[in-house]
């Protein structure tokens, strides 16, 4: 198979047929047009997508804010919150000191 992105300008596939998918000596040779346009399409629907899985994430069943900090994602995307930066580049954009990291407790064996 033959995709032939440079069919609106004749292409690059001597068989090439602008708009049309052909068959020779037993090859499919597609000649698109406007590809930038297909993409823009799949691109919009891709970001929709993303959007609605972090709606998803960081709403409740009823629609109100219920954002796990823990959750990486959430953490990731959260920028402010209760009157501070949380999100460490900006903090570093704002010339705002580091904030702490929270150690987790270390685990002791059975045996300490």
């Amino acid at each position: 198979m033959i995709v032939d992105l440079a069919a609106e300008r004749g292409g690059n596939c001597a068989l090439t047929e602008q708009g049309k998918t052909v068959q020779s000596h037993g090859v499919t040779i597609v000649g698109p047009e406007n590809v930038p346009a297909m993409l823009a399409f799949h691109a919009s629907q891709m970001y929709g997508k993303n959007i609605e899985t972090l709606l998803n994430l960081i709403l409740d069943d009823e629609g109100n804010l219920a954002m796990d900090h823990n959750d990486e994602i959430v953490a990731g995307t959260l920028v402010a919150h209760a009157g501070d930066v949380p999100h460490p580049h900006m903090r570093k954009l704002l010339d705002l000191p580091a904030l702490e990291v929270k150690s987790e407790p270390a685990e002791t064996s059975a045996t300490d």
